[in-house]
């Protein structure tokens, strides 16, 4: 049978090796084709394909059986849940992988796209330009279909020209500008706080009017420190929660 074939990544040697193993390897499966195998390599073949030791690759596969992502079965092997619920807490530790986890695993509708000058609120991210490229995204539970959240994206042009707008169906932002694009992701900065369903939101995410959301916005630098891309998110709050861990070193 053959096994599914993980991302690759480049590990990050400040931060926890099994967690970023787990979170590249949670994007993975949460951003899979259906005609892929459901049946995992090996321990031993993760942990070569990944530079890690089979303990460390064993505690990252700890996590994403507690997540209930995948099962393991004695003398049969590990294998993904088909049936796993998308849109899980994640545990965000300062990892790119992490975020594109966060985002992959919903179907995506690209809802409408084009210039649009840089909205008051954002203009101290883009000092530099008049325009960006928009976005605006409706993500949904791939297996009940209802809706989670939608996205606005506002990105500088000279990247937006670098890749089809068809990519952003099937992947998040975050993984296009790094993949697709090449940026040099420097680093991402994420805000969220409690607000209430303004009408647009409330008929995009099917929640009453007022119902409370979490409002997030992510904007990502490159190494640079200039900022490539903004996010502004709105998740329903019935389905979302955010976690922070601070590392001690």
């Amino acid at each position: 049978m053959t096994s599914f074939a993980p991302d690759s990544i480049v590990l990050n040697r400040k931060l926890p090796l099994w967690y970023q193993v787990s979170q590249s390897l949670r994007a993975s499966i949460l951003g899979r084709s259906p005609q892929d195998s459901l049946r995992l390599p090996t321990e031993e073949r993760l942990a070569e394909h990944y530079g890690v030791s089979v303990l460390t690759m064993r505690q990252a596969l700890k996590e994403l059986e507690g997540e209930g992502l995948i099962s393991r079965h004695r003398r049969r092997g590990t294998f993904i849940e088909p049936g796993a619920r998308r849109g899980s807490p994640v545990r965000l530790l300062g990892s790119v992988d992490a975020i594109v986890a966060q985002q992959s695993g919903m179907t995506t509708e690209l809802l409408e796209r084009g210039p649009a000058a840089v909205p008051g609120e954002l203009a101290e991210y883009f000092p530099d330009l008049a325009e960006v490229e928009t976005y605006h995204r409706l993500r949904c539970d791939e297996g009940s279909g209802e809706p989670t959240n939608h996205a606005r994206n506002y990105v500088r042009p000279s990247l937006a020209r670098r890749f089809a707008p068809e990519d952003l169906v099937r992947w998040p932002m975050t993984k296009v500008l790094r993949d697709v694009v090449g940026a040099d992701i420097g680093r991402i900065t994420d805000t969220v706080e409690a607000r209430l369903a303004d009408p647009e939101t409330a008929r995009l995410l099917q929640v009453p009017l007022l119902s409370p959301i979490l409002h997030y916005t992510g904007v990502i630098y490159d190494a640079a420190g200039r900022v490539l891309d903004v996010a502004v998110i709105h998740y329903r709050g019935d389905r979302f929660s955010f976690t922070v861990t601070l590392e001690a070193t």
